[in-house]
């Protein structure tokens, strides 16, 4: 989907952006074209906020399968 607004005109990004920029470079798979809108788009705050959430959800959700599994063999 191409962006429609204005190149004159910077624009954030969507929460939706920032949640497969985040994901995406937790995996190592960013793209060119994605790290570009993300420096030229972007907010560092917001990535850095998304940064920790999604290293928050990481650990429960680790800690949640370690737990799971350790009650089933038991």
């Amino acid at each position: 989907m191409a962006d429609q607004s204005d190149p004159g005109e910077p624009r954030g990004l969507t929460v939706w952006q920032v949640i497969k920029s985040t994901l995406a470079a937790a995996l190592g798979v960013q793209s060119e074209e994605a790290r570009e809108r993300d420096f030229s788009r972007g907010n560092a705050t917001t990535f850095i906020i998304a940064g920790f959430v999604f290293t928050a959800v990481f650990v429960v959700v680790l800690m949640g399968v370690v737990w799971f599994v350790i009650n089933r063999l038991t």
